[in-house]
């Protein structure tokens, strides 16, 4: 294979792989802002990135053109960074998790007998999730 060949495959899987974090980050933010959208954004998105709808779908579901629907998803991604920007509530999710993880962890390895810590931080870790 030659290099230009490798390098070009590399590329396209960094975009894929970013695609799939900015997929993942706006279903994240969905999940948590989705209440403030409007009924139009919130359909949009819906159908977006939760059913895999592709522009042209939702603009003829929607009877508005494709560049239409582009226009509203990018302004309704933009709400939800800012949203984040100010409420922080996903960022906060993330590193509750994140600490919960490690404390989970490190009692396993330094408490691995210890029943009654394992059932707190059960309870710890399944409010967490929710």
């Amino acid at each position: 294979r030659s290099v230009s060949a490798f390098l070009l495959n590399r590329s396209s899987d960094l975009e894929n792989l970013m695609e799939i974090e900015k997929n993942y980050r706006m279903n994240s933010l969905f999940e948590f802002y989705g209440p403030l959208l409007t009924d139009k954004q919130h359909a949009y998105l819906a159908l977006y990135y939760g059913d895999d709808y592709s522009l042209g779908e939702i603009a003829t579901e929607f009877n508005v053109s494709r560049q239409a629907v582009y226009d509203n998803i990018r302004r309704t991604e933009a709400s939800l960074e800012e949203y984040e920007k100010k409420l922080h509530l996903f960022a906060n999710y993330q590193a509750q998790n994140e600490a919960v993880d490690t404390l989970v962890s490190y009692a396993r390895t330094h408490y691995p007998d210890d029943k009654a810590l394992s059932t707190l931080l059960e309870r710890v870790a399944d409010q967490t999730a929710k």
